[in-house]
């Protein structure tokens, strides 16, 4: 008996059964857009010097009924090469003299031509004759010509597009206040003040210390007194010694500081972009009475404790206790806080029970308190005090989320009531969320705790969830 051996199928035709079995299972039913190929490999630079772009590709693969693939088909990557040498003759005006000596439009006259940027569209190659009151439109510029001289935007495809931090034309990509590329402003800390020391004589007066890596520095005041700047090594930088500086641009700690004084009346203002590559110390000189100096800048929260501690020894005042109400058997609390008598726990017994809490759990609680608080930070608590209508915490400040106005290392914290809802443990850390509290007077200047507030333990889940709470916030 002869052993059939079994004809083999060509390989055209196995490859037509495949192709005709994927269309009858995927036609009518496939959904959604086609599939990416990986991005190709980035072209050369379109420039050899300067700035330049380069391009890379990829192809969209789908199947009969699939839609198109979202997206972009090209990508565009600024390049930046050594400037180019003094006397270079620019991209634009070498793609307009391409056709100096050249017939247009017909006419047997030839012209010179030169870049002109008085048309609406500034990609396109329009060139005006040398010597004559007209232009022509030659088309589009070549991928990556600058739009206009001096311009960050480069063309491409017709289109102005302007550079991301990422380096991709047209992303929209932007820095955020802390310098990261699309970050949401939770690597740094904003600080706000108001210096209002008087001073009790005429001359130079320490307002803060701006310290190495500030961002977006901004000082104002509307007086006749002057702002003072000095470097980290005591080296002068405006209106210093006695001098009085012009109003302009000064090169200082790495950065760019714009001094502008009010036209026609009394005020000065600064500004930088930073960030600062030194220290830089603000004073100002009085000469008639301070009205405040208001001042802020975003600084990097690994800098924020020594900045604290260094602001300090300029004098700045620590934020006091101040007590409302005073049990007769209480101490005076003293002005100096090296004379603050130590806090004792526990304190005597209560005769009457707390009642219990109100449920503050949730993340809509959490997103609620840390939105409208002025203050978000992590505290170990040392101690606590019990009055007749409060309680006062004595905290350490660990760790700061969100501050309206500098925080100290030590912070005195204020609930209502000697019953405070949440209740905080000594010796236990908490993320705490609080309200700056100052009286009509000017004379309190408190951190509240307000009633079923935003006081859980720290841990760092609890971490995760508050800078997740940051980028919910509105505005």
């Amino acid at each position: 008996m002869r052993n059939e051996v079994p004809q083999r199928c060509p390989p055209q035709r196995l490859l037509l059964l495949l192709w005709t079995f994927l269309n009858c299972s995927l036609e009518g039913s496939a959904q959604g857009p086609g599939e990416w190929t990986p991005w190709g490999s980035w072209s050369r630079c379109s420039s050899s010097c300067g700035r330049g772009l380069s391009v890379r590709s990829r192809r969209c693969i789908r199947f009969p009924g699939e839609e198109l693939c979202h997206g972009d088909t090209h990508e565009y990557h600024l390049c930046q090469l050594p400037d180019c040498p003094p006397g270079t003759t620019p991209f634009r005006d070498l793609q307009c003299a391409l056709y100096n000596g050249r017939p247009v439009m017909g006419a047997q006259k030839t012209y010179e031509w030169v870049p002109f940027f008085g048309a609406p569209n500034l990609c396109d190659l329009n060139c005006l004759a040398r010597g004559h009151a007209f232009y022509h439109s030659f088309g589009r510029v070549l991928d990556g010509t600058p739009c206009s001289p001096g311009s960050e935007g480069l063309c491409v495809a017709g289109r102005c597009l302007h550079v991301g931090c990422d380096g991709l034309l047209g992303s929209g990509t932007r820095e955020d206040r802390c310098g990261r590329c699309g970050g949401a402003n939770d690597s740094c800390l904003f600080v706000q003040r108001v210096f209002r020391d008087a001073g009790a004589f005429a001359g130079y007066w320490n307002v803060t210390l701006i310290p190495e890596g500030a961002r977006h520095i901004h000082v104002t005041h509307r007086s006749r007194n002057r702002l003072a700047l000095m470097g980290g090594d005591g080296r002068p930088l405006l209106n210093a010694n006695g001098a009085l500086s012009p109003p302009g641009t000064y090169e200082a700690a790495g950065t760019r500081v714009v001094y502008t004084r009010a036209a026609g009346g009394p005020g000065e203002m600064l500004r930088a972009m930073g960030p600062t590559t030194q220290d830089l110390l603000l004073q100002i000189l009085l000469q008639e009475p301070n009205p405040g100096i208001e001042f802020e800048f975003w600084l990097p929260r690994d800098r924020y404790s020594p900045f604290q501690a260094q602001a300090q020894t300029l004098g700045w005042p620590l934020r006091q206790p101040q007590v409302r109400e005073v049990e007769p058997q209480a101490p005076a609390i003293p002005a100096s806080p090296a004379a603050i008598p130590p806090l004792t726990w526990p304190p005597t017994p209560d005769p009457d029970p707390c009642p219990p809490c109100p449920d503050t759990r949730g993340r809509a609680h959490r997103l609620l308190h840390y939105c409208s608080s002025d203050f978000v930070f992590r505290a170990l608590v040392l101690g606590r005090h019990r009055q007749a209508q409060e309680t006062r915490y004595e905290v350490r400040v660990k760790l700061v989320y969100k501050n309206r106005s500098p925080l100290h290392a030590h912070e005195y914290v204020w609930a209502p009531g000697r019953c405070p809802c949440p209740p905080l443990a000594p010796h236990r850390e908490y993320l705490l969320a609080t309200q700056r509290l100052i009286s009509p007077d000017g004379t309190q200047d408190r951190l509240l705790l307000p009633h079923a507030g935003l006081a859980r333990p720290w841990s760092p889940a609890e971490d995760s969830r508050t800078h997740l709470a940051a980028r919910h916030c509105p505005g």
